[in-house]
């Protein structure tokens, strides 16, 4: 039985559900293995690794899912046991089961990285940036000044606004405060622009692969997911164009700086043509600039997306998070006036206002972005070239993008196994991102996501550990895949 909790989700309010046929789709892509009851937990198992079914995720009811996928109660009842057993799966009675990821210490160490340190590749997450503390301890002194009054700012702290702003105006894009949103990370903004733009049955336009949380945003409203294809290459135009005139969606969200996770960057040309047929079709632009900060390569960098806007379809949502660092929860919206007013009244049904202290800590460090672009700069093209480097010395059949920019690597695989190496990676202490998480239809085996945001010599044993997973898979090849059948 996985070890009980306090902070044991089920009986608070934020817990995530799935139904009994979303999840017998998503178990429909497992290999088919028998004993019957193994192969769909170890499906559910990758799952909750993959990151394509949430920790805190409450399961539906043995009977439920039993009837989606067609076979006997038993055989999930035998299933969820066993995810139990292996502490991926916590329950109590009435209360139902919910995924959890098994704790560090449970299972036996992984003879490759006996008392090691887990190295997860699959989050994007730089360490703080040099000089973080400073700006928290001025913004402490700072926060005297705020405490008189009721402490939300339902729009953002004004000097932050205007901190944001200006940062526009030095990129070349003509930016008032009133035009900034803030909010708490680049995640709210998306979500709080989708909530706003997109209703039940709306068309939206995604990237494949794309960001995954854009992909929840967009998946919250009911909308009709849309995509066209990118790689490290970039953008088949040709293709874009075509999806705007045949499905003129009501949204497109698009991620044209260093693409999560391809790193393809989009040029001026192809910028002009993105919003000018965004405008022919109607359809409202969510750019995510989330990376726009983050050059690794020396050379010009076009203009914003919302430099080629014309009628206020364009809304910017950036964040410090990549930059400054992840537990700076501090994002905006770029928009009109009239639409950063609509975002606020959004976003009162959610809560009311960010930290105050993070909002003046975020407006330190911009007044310092320069300095601390080109050290994050320095910093992460040491990262990557090392993890270059490893891949091509131990995996030379994998097939990596270098990136100009980004925090990630997008590498082709010889075999579509990206999900059962994600899986054997954790026994040898490394985590990888696979594919199917990028992608809306649960496609993308041929691809892995690895961030370089840890030091080079960290890049290196992670290569050690991942072509010792690889190995295994290939010694153990899994069965075809395709549908359950009891």
């Amino acid at each position: 039985m996985a070890k009980q909790r306090s902070d044991r989700p089920g009986t608070g309010g934020g817990t995530r559900r799935i139904n009994g046929r979303l999840l017998a789709r998503l178990i429909g892509e497992a290999p088919v293995e028998r004993p019957y009851y193994l192969a769909i937990a170890q499906a559910v198992s990758r799952l909750v690794l993959d990151g394509r079914v949430p920790t805190h995720t409450r399961l539906p009811a043995e009977r439920d899912l039993a009837t989606a996928l067609g076979v006997s109660r038993n055989t999930v009842t035998a299933a969820y046991a066993w995810l139990r057993d292996n502490s991926y799966l916590d329950s109590r009675q009435g209360a139902g089961s919910w995924t959890v990821l098994p704790d560090s210490g449970t299972h036996e160490p992984s003879p490759f990285t006996p008392a090691a340190e887990h190295i997860d590749l699959g989050v994007a997450a730089p360490p703080a940036v040099e000089g973080l503390r400073e700006a928290s301890f001025h913004a402490s002194e700072q926060l005297a000044a705020h405490v008189a009054g009721m402490g939300y700012y339902p729009y953002g702290l004004p000097e932050l606004r205007h901190a944001i702003a200006r940062r526009y105006v030095e990129r070349g894009l003509p930016t008032t405060p009133e035009q900034i949103f803030v909010t708490n990370g680049a995640q709210q903004g998306i979500t709080l622009a989708m909530d706003l733009l997109v209703q039940q049955g709306d068309q939206v336009l995604l990237e494949s692969p794309t960001y995954p949380h854009g992909l929840d945003a967009a998946r919250r409203n009911g909308a009709r997911l849309r995509t066209t294809g990118v790689t490290p290459q970039g953008w088949d135009m040709e293709y874009l164009v075509d999806a705007f005139r045949q499905w003129k969606p009501a949204v497109a969200y698009t991620v044209a700086d260093f693409h999560n996770p391809t790193g393809a960057l989009m040029d001026d040309d192809e910028r002009h043509v993105l919003v000018r047929e965004a405008r022919r079709a109607n359809t409202h632009l969510i750019v995510d600039e989330s990376a726009a900060e983050l050059a690794i390569d020396s050379g010009d960098l076009p203009a914003p997306v919302a430099s080629h806007d014309t009628d206020g379809r364009v809304l910017t949502v950036g964040s410090v998070a990549k930059l400054f660092w992840g537990g700076l929860r501090v994002g905006w919206v770029r928009a009109t006036p009239p639409m950063v007013t609509r975002l606020m009244q959004v976003r009162q049904r959610f809560d009311l206002a960010g930290s105050v202290h993070d909002q003046l800590t975020a407006t330190h460090l911009l007044a310092d972005v320069l300095r601390i672009r080109a050290e994050r700069s320095r910093e992460l093209r040491r990262n990557r070239d090392a993890l270059l480097r490893a891949l091509r010395d131990r995996l030379p059949d994998w097939r990596p993008s270098v990136p100009g920019g980004g925090l990630v690597l997008w590498v082709t695989l010889p075999q579509p196994v990206a999900s059962a190496l994600s899986t054997t990676a954790i026994r040898h202490g490394v985590h990888p991102a696979a594919g199917p998480v990028f992608g809306a239809d649960g496609t993308l085996e041929h691809y892995l996501r690895l961030a370089y945001t840890r030091p080079p010599e960290v890049m290196v044993d992670a290569v050690e550990r991942l072509a010792a997973a690889y190995a295994e898979i290939l010694a153990h090849p899994a069965q075809p895949r395709g549908r359950l059948y009891v």
